[in-house]
């Protein structure tokens, strides 16, 4: 049995429905904090088992019998270091041999301009490691399906305005990074081991500027600002505190060239090309 955590977000379902296409869905369990938005996958013979990554003891409930779980990383910054330790002590209690975690490819997880979303991350999977239980690393890339998030609605008129300088990131889809995960976790010979789940490639918004000139037929230029420059814009444009927070931190990094690790398994793992950022870019701005 596989059960795959946050099961109803968006990565959570694409590796759900990847593992659907390799195992029985008898063979599948998904921790959701509400029945009802797991309802699609009781529909399909999957166990739906409630728990949240807060409630130790509704996770060694949902773990019992399961002899795998994908841990995917909470969107909850509320102690989240503390969450995952949750569910890997749970899933310890509960006789699970394997934890796979949804973890970060950056150079130096521990010191990050990310601050604490990377910190986070590198205290989970130095948890995990010393656990006992087997584990597996799945240190993803950014999401390409972020990108549209940095460059934001209106990118057409006012260009790429982010302040990431030359920085490159090996962005991934969600897609391809689910379909990587769901064939870890039915596959032998990966316990133990610490994956890059990137692209070769890495990208610069110089790029990205360049891809959406091509995709519009018309010059999209990009602009670096300074730091509290991009701040003040967005707070004066409305972006909520978190939101800027955040996204300058990403900036911060990637502009530190701290993605640029050179380790890249996406490819490997999949057995085939994985998208690359001008597709995805291509099919998100074509429609």
């Amino acid at each position: 049995m596989i059960l795959v955590t946050a099961s109803t977000g968006q990565l959570g379902t694409a590796v759900v429905n990847n593992l659907l296409e390799r195992i029985p869905a008898s063979q599948i369990a998904v921790l959701a904090r509400d029945a009802q938005k797991a309802q699609a996958f009781a529909d399909k013979g999957i166990s739906v088992r409630i728990g949240d990554y807060k409630n130790y003891d509704s996770l060694v409930a949902a773990f019992n019998g399961v002899e795998k779980v994908l841990l995917i990383s909470s969107n909850d910054f509320d102690d989240r270091f503390g969450q995952h330790k949750n569910a890997i002590d749970a899933a310890k209690a509960a006789g699970v041999k394997q934890v796979a975690y949804t973890s970060i490819e950056i150079k130096d997880a521990h010191n990050s301009a990310t601050e604490i979303i990377s910190k986070d991350h590198a205290l989970t999977a130095d948890y995990l490691k010393a656990s006992g239980l087997g584990y597996v690393l799945l240190n993803n890339s950014l999401y390409a399906d972020v990108v549209p998030m940095f460059l934001g609605e209106k990118v057409f008129e006012t260009g790429v305005f982010f302040p990431a300088g030359e920085g490159k990131v090996a962005y991934a889809t969600r897609e391809d990074m689910a379909l990587a995960a769901a064939i870890v976790l039915t596959a032998e010979g990966h316990n133990n081991k610490e994956y890059a789940i990137a692209c070769e490639q890495g990208y610069s918004f110089a790029d990205v500027a360049a891809y959406l000139s091509e995709i519009s037929g018309k010059e999209v230029a990009y602009v670096s600002p300074d730091e509290d420059t991009y701040k003040a814009v967005l707070t004066e444009a409305g972006v909520p505190d978190m939101f800027v927070w955040m996204l300058s931190v990403f900036a911060k990094a990637i502009k530190a060239h701290e993605f640029e690790t050179g380790k890249a398994d996406l490819e490997a793992l999949i057995g085939r090309k994985p998208v690359t950022l001008k597709e995805y870019l291509t099919q998100v701005y074509s429609k």
